[in-house]
């Protein structure tokens, strides 16, 4: 793999069936947001069968979480999945033929899997035009100015809306 990043987004998942499906919004929404909709069907079959990959490796242990990861790197797009518990079941050859697929241990003890597709002819990672976000808060704190108050109030309802168990 190439080690000149130009893009990067990723995703944490519950590694169980609803991952594929999340999984599947994050690479359309990545895509469009970077303008590489060309890739669309391929890089959706390639993060398909490589998330029933790990979720086939990761079995029924429980509550394994996944990161996915959707890299721009010189000419081609890097679909990458990493987790602690992943196992070593390889995505079958048919479902990625003639393309650069590998899985390494890496320095922490996790797994990592990934595949490179190519970007259109005559497009590199540091042509692509990309989105401006705004720096990311790590610490969790009150909502934002941008979040709307009405809808606020309904989830902060909805979720103090329980009914209490007996015996609790």
């Amino acid at each position: 793999m190439s080690t000149r990043t130009a893009q990067v987004d990723d995703l944490r998942l519950v590694a169980a069936p609803s991952a594929v499906n999340c999984m599947e919004m994050f690479v359309r929404f990545t895509l469009a947001e970077w303008q590489l909709k060309p890739l669309l069907d391929e890089a959706m079959a390639t993060a398909r069968s490589l998330i029933a990959a790990a979720c086939r490796s990761v079995g029924s242990t429980g509550s394994a979480i996944l990161s996915v990861r959707l890299r721009l790197r010189d000419d081609h797009l890097a679909i990458e999945v990493e987790g602690d518990e992943l196992g070593r079941v390889p995505v079958p050859e048919s479902e990625m033929p003639r393309r650069h697929t590998d899985i390494v241990t890496l320095d922490h003890g996790g797994k990592l899997m990934w595949c490179e597709l190519p970007l259109p002819t005559g497009v590199s990672a540091g042509e692509v035009s990309l989105p401006r976000r705004a720096q990311k808060s790590t610490a969790a704190g009150p909502p934002t100015a941008d979040a709307d108050p009405q809808v606020m109030q309904r989830v902060l309802t909805g979720l103090n809306r329980h009914e209490p168990r007996h015996g609790i």
